[in-house]
């Protein structure tokens, strides 16, 4: 699925849900469209709907910039690093990857349309249909076993004049227009819409490139040996999601329970009936994907985001902004720091990513304290991701149109303001509220002040009227509901959205062609030992251990002059 001005959503049993930002369509689709359709569900009741005014009052509340910056709190204890951040946006992307979308040529048969749409955690986002397929082998090596990278573009001088080979997306380099040559050559364009999900996206190539080549080394045979990798890569992945990722951002407690005991609610074991809101899965079953978790527990993400992020040596501080990483981008910016209109496609000189923008990984995961790696320490420490609450930074107010296919139109301001988009599509689609998820999962509601007043450094509803307060809190939207409660929580997922987040991707996994959920008594064989595999540990063996390629700008400019001898020591004071 796509994130456009207007999206659909084809909602199992009730037919194409279109939301356009203004109102919601349900269309009874044709057999045809339905297989073309991306498959979600609904875990819970139908909701109501607010006003929209209500809901434009409540997002300015949550975007609003903080007096003081330090008031919002970095992460939860103990602190997340920022790249978290910018995974998670890389699972959303393989959860929710609609291959039908991409290429629908005649020999696309409806067993592949519904085998290769399922929100399994099965790295789609980076493999699409393998390098068998005519459309898909674009994004692979000649040898149709690696993938595909890209090459920095040299600028300027002091270690950055040289063009960098493996620390760019792979471009289509072809096209009339500039916004045409500089696309990612991937099979999700949405994961180069920001700079740093598009390097995360660069890692797990280089991870399944240096993967083939172990394969290859150990004498695996060559005709087998792409579906070995990817079997070694999916493996490896969800197990870090599994004991790593997951961990981090819901509560431990609630992760246990649901990969030690299973499923309570989501597509339980069963016949494959649907009792209800209640759908029973049987093995074997292509899962379904909870318009829920897609809609509002999983874009939790968005409170992760910071304004600012110290990203490497030319860029360190405050100096990588979100607007610059979104700019050095194919899909939402021009790679033209110049222009400060970011939706201006066709402005710059450059179409790929200049050589100084090149990541820094130590800046983005605790490679010291989780590796033990002191050698990999940045000279400012790691950027802290911001804590999950209902409060986002204030450049998420005003997102480049291309991070929803909007270049070329002038959708009014609001619209431009990731949180009302987010509020405004529940709204369409009948999101169940935040009390109507409670009371299903039988979790304790939150009160009616908890939902209003937060805590000091969550959103401040003052803006609403008596009434409207009333009404929110009674019928509060499912995602500020579940941002509340990790707010209360300290940063972390609990009751409802830690619910619903934990089993939708242990459902996932399940339901994946390659799953360590079905295969309990696989263990990760790259990582520091029999059950350890962390994304410090993915990064690690994806550059090799070497500082210089995890951070290839270094610290300091080799065309510097070598520092002098030191001051001799002041005499002593009379």
């Amino acid at each position: 699925m796509k994130r456009h001005m207007r999206e659909n959503y084809y909602v199992v049993g009730e037919g194409i849900l279109t939301t356009d930002g203004k109102s919601g369509v349900c269309e009874r689709p044709s057999t045809e469209a339905s297989l073309r359709k991306f498959r979600f569900s609904r875990l819970l009741p139908k909701g109501g709907t607010l006003d929209p005014a209500v809901l434009e009052k409540v997002a300015t509340a949550m975007t609003v910039a903080p007096p003081d910056p330090a008031v919002q709190p970095e992460s939860a204890d103990p602190p997340v690093p920022a790249g978290f951040t910018y995974l998670g946006q890389f699972v959303d992307h393989d959860l929710t990857l609609d291959n039908t979308a991409r290429a629908l040529g005649e020999h696309v048969t409806v067993n592949e349309l519904l085998q290769g749409r399922s929100p399994a955690l099965d790295l789609d986002s980076m493999y699409g249909r393998g390098p068998g397929d005519r459309d898909d082998d674009r994004f692979y090596a000649p040898d149709k076993l690696k993938l595909r990278v890209g090459i920095t573009a040299a600028i300027g001088t002091g270690g950055t004049n040289v063009n960098l080979n493996g620390y760019d997306l792979p471009r289509v380099t072809q096209g009339s227009t500039k916004a045409e040559r500089q696309r990612a050559l991937i099979p999700d364009l949405r994961n180069d819409e920001n700079l740093i999900v598009a390097q995360t996206h660069l890692a797990f190539i280089r991870f399944h490139n240096r993967v083939v080549d172990q394969l290859a080394d150990q004498g695996v045979p060559s005709a087998i040996l792409f579906e070995r990798a990817r079997e070694t890569v999916v493996r490896h992945y969800q197990w870090m999601l599994r004991t790593d990722f997951l961990p981090r951002i819901v509560d431990r407690e609630i992760v246990e329970d649901v990969f030690t005991t299973g499923r309570r609610f989501f597509e339980v074991p069963g016949d494959g009936r649907t009792n209800g809101h209640q759908r029973y899965a049987k093995a074997g079953d292509t899962p379904t994907m909870p318009i829920e978790f897609s809609v509002a527990a999983y874009r939790l993400g968005h409170s992760m985001v910071r304004a600012a992020y110290d990203w490497n040596r030319i860029f360190s501080g405050t100096r990588g902004s979100l607007r610059l990483l979104f700019t050095f981008s194919g899909t939402s910016g021009n790679f033209d720091p110049a222009n400060p209109d970011v939706n201006d496609q066709e402005s710059g000189l450059f179409e790929r990513l200049p050589t100084n923008w090149a990541v820094d990984w130590r800046r983005m995961y605790d490679f010291a304290a989780e590796a033990g790696r002191a050698d990999l320490t940045a000279p400012a420490g790691v950027n802290i991701a911001q804590r999950i609450d209902t409060l986002l930074v204030n450049p998420l107010a005003g997102m480049p149109k291309g991070t929803f296919g909007g270049n070329g139109t002038s959708p009014p301001e609001i619209q431009l303001n990731l949180a009302f988009r987010n509020l405004v599509r529940a709204n369409m689609v009948e999101l169940a509220s935040g009390q109507q998820a409670a009371e299903f999962l039988g979790v304790a509601p939150l009160t009616a002040e908890q939902i209003i007043g937060g805590t000091d450094a969550g959103a401040v509803l003052t803006t609403l009227s008596d009434d409207e307060r009333d009404a929110f809190a009674a019928r509060t939207p499912l995602w500020f509901y579940i941002l509340r409660e990790a707010e209360l929580n300290g940063g972390r997922l609990t009751g409802v959205g830690g619910r619903i987040t934990a089993e939708v991707f242990h459902r996932a996994m399940e339901g994946s062609r390659i799953s360590i959920v079905r295969d309990p008594s696989w263990h990760p064989s790259l990582g520091p030992d029999a059950d350890t595999f962390r994304m410090v540990d993915l990064l690690l063996f994806a550059f090799e251990g070497r500082a210089e390629l995890l951070a290839p700008l270094g610290d300091t400019d080799p065309a510097a002059p070598p520092a002098g001898p030191a001051a001799p020591p002041a005499p002593p004071a009379a």
